[in-house]
């Protein structure tokens, strides 16, 4: 397929990078394809950012039939704009599209056109360290139809926005609330994809946490609300007695980039993470015993997030001395460095932009 290229002359003004938040300012230009059930995957073109037009029936508002992806451009000290993994992400779009019943995307084309449109956009890329361009690829169903089956048309779309931190508490320990009372997903279901249903399922409980002062929900599972899975916007680990564990991917869990990459981090460095069904009562175990060392999530938007104090029922458990750990410290620098060419890509995980 050939890529079209419309720019616009009307450049909106770059924002400060020391006001960046996130997921609040859009670039100048957006990437689109369509498909039909006749055409296949057809007129993809980059065109001024805009408004997507569709009709009060659309299946997308309706059913939820919506798949997203999130990673990010970093600017290095010498100005080269570099992408982190970015043939994962479209891998997992693809795996998510298949639970969806969409048509899967050639991996190979939307990730360059998402290379061609960064080139576009690349004034947007932030240089301060700590910012990153967060780029979002996302397909929707557009069929106009009430009614319950599969969209016979879609639309492929990627918009990119500068971004600062995450959370405002920057590289400083969160605190999370376990819930006992609500679930996100179980296993069979739409927990291991990324789909709008997925984050639209965890607000509720979101709100509540952040009402008593808390970041972010550590969910468990929703069978017997007993084992450990994921925190609403990341993968969770745990050092306990030395030991790093991760909840194992159940099918209800989302499989994280991030997440894969601390994994392939730590085996590297010679302490391989444990990958195992790891319950509440097990945590609390460790905090009573004095064997939880550190807690800390991974994801694409906050890299690594030191967590320093859960919350379960009436229980609140302090982790470590409060300040960022030694893993989680490591971790974060080790990813880091990558992303802004400090360190040197020895993996192949570094897509630069020519």
């Amino acid at each position: 397929m050939e890529l079209s290229i419309q720019t616009t002359d009307a450049l909106k003004p770059l924002p400060r990078d020391a006001d960046l938040t996130f997921g609040t300012i859009f670039t100048d230009h957006m990437f689109n394809m369509d498909y039909d059930q006749k055409n296949g995957w057809h007129n993809p073109r980059i065109e001024p950012y805009q408004p997507i037009v569709m009709d009060p029936s659309t299946m997308v508002l309706h059913y939820g039939q919506s798949i997203f992806e999130g990673l990010k451009a970093f600017k290095t000290s010498s100005g080269q704009i570099q992408v982190f993994r970015p043939e994962q992400n479209f891998a997992r779009f693809n795996r998510s599209a298949q639970k969806l019943c969409m048509p899967p995307l050639d991996e190979a084309f939307a990730l360059k056109a998402m290379m061609e449109l960064l080139k576009v956009d690349k004034r947007w890329v932030p240089s301060t360290p700590g910012t990153s361009l967060y780029i979002r690829p996302t397909i929707i169903a557009m069929d106009p139809f009430i009614g319950v089956r599969a969209s016979y048309t879609y639309r492929f779309f990627i918009i990119m926005s500068p971004v600062g931190a995450y959370y405002k508490e920057g590289f400083n320990p969160v605190k999370i609330w376990v819930t006992d009372q609500y679930v996100r997903a179980v296993r069979g279901g739409m927990g291991e994809v990324k789909t709008a249903g997925n984050y639209a399922a965890s607000l509720y409980a979101g709100e509540e946490a952040h009402r008593i002062g808390y970041t972010q929900v550590l969910w468990l599972d929703g069978v017997e609300l007993k084992y450990i899975e994921e925190v609403g916007s990341m993968n969770i680990f745990f050092v306990i007695d030395d030991e790093i564990i991760t909840p194992a991917l159940s099918g209800s869990i989302l499989s994280g980039i991030t997440r894969d990459t601390v994994k392939l981090l730590a085996e590297k460095w010679g302490t391989p993470v444990t990958e195992r069904r790891i319950s509440i009562d097990e945590l609390i175990t460790a905090h009573e015993s004095g064997k939880l060392q550190e807690v800390f999530g991974s994801g694409t938007a906050a890299v690594i997030s030191p967590v320093g104090e859960i919350k379960y029922k009436d229980k609140i458990m302090k982790v470590g001395d409060g300040s960022v750990g030694k893993w989680s410290q490591k971790f974060f620098k080790a990813i880091t460095d990558i992303q802004y060419g400090v360190a040197e890509d020895t993996d192949g995980w570094i897509l630069p932009l020519d």
